[in-house]
């Protein structure tokens, strides 16, 4: 099997895939001119790279009678293994083109549940609209699991509203903005544009629940002020106490990022005079290969809280 021998050292010489995907097209269509329509290039360019194939190989695959090319015994033999073996090559250089372009790949990330609620479904429309063949999966926890999981380095990306590096990861604040009141649309305060402990003296409140660590922040502000507000309810969510105060039910002081979530179905929201902060953070895992898609993700959660910070000062009663 002298050609094969041959065969092997031209593969050793570097003819590339391009090589048999000239070589499979004239194959197929029988002629250099309908290979080149095949593949979309010039006679003349699926001549040339015929020959330096032939080269390389050091095989003569075809006879030339006219237009015609008609393919030597050892043609026909190399073709029984190419177009086993094509159909690999094809669709490993198709995962190439895919990959490059982000046609498909996928994100895992983790997040508090606030954060899938009203920050990451826009981010994720964003992100999809630009590259459709990625896939995102998002899993909502609590800390310390949260934290735990990043450390194990079990996603691309963790979202957080602390300033905390949980160990083996790094951490970027995307946006730091303070807390905001928020009231029915009908209620007296919305007349006021900051709004201070004295003003919920006896009002109707929305809490979170007693671990939560803003309603903790928040009650020894009130605490400090000599203040009582009546509890209205007690829930586990900013997103359940922004629906229930929307409903009428009480007033209540939240995130800043399901606040507006909800202005447009009508909850109104206002400064307070004691600042609170409240920030969005991105975990990475310092231990996972680095990755241009999941980069692209986070510059769209960038760009998603520059829109929130612009959206808050662009309130009537922000300015």
């Amino acid at each position: 099997m002298v050609w094969l021998v041959r065969f092997i050292a031209g593969w050793l010489m570097n003819f590339s895939f391009r090589h048999v995907e000239v070589f499979w097209a004239v194959m197929t269509t029988g002629s250099a001119t309908g290979a080149a329509e095949l593949l979309h290039t010039s006679q003349p360019t699926i001549s040339r790279e015929l020959s330096r194939f032939e080269t390389l190989t050091q095989l003569t695959l075809f006879k030339r009678a006219g237009a015609k090319l008609i393919p030597t015994e050892h043609g026909l033999m190399l073709f029984d293994e190419v177009q086993r073996s094509y159909v690999g090559l094809a669709r490993v250089k198709n995962a190439v083109e895919a990959i490059r372009h982000f046609r498909q790949g996928q994100i895992s990330l983790t997040c508090i549940p606030a954060f899938s609620n009203a920050l990451l479904p826009q981010v994720c429309q964003d992100f999809c609209s630009e590259f459709p063949g990625v896939s995102i999966n998002i899993t909502p926890q609590e800390s310390p699991a949260l934290e735990e999981s990043l450390t194990a380095q079990r996603y691309h990306l963790g979202l957080t509203e602390t300033l905390e590096t949980p160990p083996g990861t790094y951490i970027e604040t995307l946006l730091n903005l303070d807390v905001v009141c928020v009231l029915p649309s009908y209620h007296e305060l919305n007349a006021k544009t900051v709004l201070t402990p004295q003003d919920f003296e006896g009002q109707n409140f929305v809490y979170l629940a007693a671990d939560d660590p803003y309603r903790r922040k928040t009650d020894a502000i009130f605490h400090q002020s000599g203040i009582e507000r009546r509890l209205a309810v007690e829930t586990h969510s900013a997103s359940a106490v922004c629906a229930t105060v929307n409903l009428g039910v009480g007033v209540a002081i939240v995130n800043p990022i399901t606040a507006l979530d909800y202005v447009g179905r009508g909850l109104q929201i206002r400064r307070f005079s004691h600042s609170i902060s409240y920030c969005v953070s991105v975990v990475r895992p310092l231990h996972r290969p680095e990755s241009s898609t999941v980069e692209h993700f986070v510059d769209s959660l960038r760009k998603n809280c520059q829109q929130i910070s612009a959206r808050l000062e662009g309130l009537d009663k922000f300015k």
